[in-house]
């Protein structure tokens, strides 16, 4: 039996749903959420509120963070946004 390799690391993916909410939640709720997070977990960001389009890559912008993907579906906008490593790191 092999031991599993040692450079593989599982990363998290967390669901936030912010369906329904208004700015300034969305990037208010993001913000907590990524705080939370270790460095190279993702966040998958469910919004509604055509604001978040542009406020939360604002946020990401000053995190340091990075939005691996954004789809738009019907109503909804979805970021999948991976959490940087620390500073200094």
């Amino acid at each position: 039996m092999r031991a599993p390799s040692p450079i593989v690391e599982a990363m998290a993916t967390t669901k936030l749903d912010l369906i329904g909410l208004n700015c300034p939640l969305p990037a208010l709720k993001t913000r907590k959420a990524l705080a939370r997070l270790m460095p190279g977990d993702l966040l998958q960001v469910h919004c509604t509120d055509p604001l978040a389009a542009i406020d939360i890559p604002h946020l990401i912008r000053e995190t340091g963070d990075r939005i691996a993907a954004t789809e738009h579906l019907e109503s909804r906008i979805v970021f999948l946004i991976e959490k940087a490593s620390a500073a200094g790191a």
